[in-house]
């Protein structure tokens, strides 16, 4: 079965995470510099098969656009554009860097690895993913 992929898309890093292969369970993959997105998917596309790519989709507390969507709307573009063929979904990425921090701090990780913001990306991804996961299943 073919992995579903989740973006984490930043201004300077972006966050990735992979289902297995039977879309059960979602796992951290990297974070990346956001410049290098492109050309990361491409490659990673050629060697694994991926049926779908969430990328999240950042809202405020009212339901509205924050102010990163016009930065991840241009790059949902820049991804329509290499990847035309590709399923997209968006999805709410509220409160994923938040619960990404408390996984952290739950994980035992001690402060100095709590400020590693590529981490916090990566844990974002995963928990979008897996969010994704969960509620595909019911």
């Amino acid at each position: 079965m073919p992995r579903i992929l989740a973006i984490d898309y930043g201004q300077k890093r972006t966050g990735i995470a992979v289902t297995d292969d039977l879309q059960i369970i979602g796992s951290g993959l990297t974070t990346i510099p956001s410049e290098t997105v492109i050309t990361f998917l491409k490659d990673y596309f050629a060697k694994e098969n991926v049926a779908k790519v969430l990328i999240g989709e950042p809202k405020q507390m009212n339901g509205q656009p924050s102010e990163s969507a016009p930065i991840i709307e241009a790059f949902v573009v820049k991804f329509k554009t290499a990847f035309p063929e590709m399923q997209l979904e968006r999805v709410d990425e509220r409160f994923t860097s938040k619960m990404a921090f408390q996984t952290m701090i739950d994980s035992g990780l001690k402060k100095k690895q709590r400020q590693n913001k590529a981490l916090i990306d990566e844990i974002s991804a995963t928990i979008m993913l897996q969010d994704y996961l969960s509620r595909k299943m019911f």
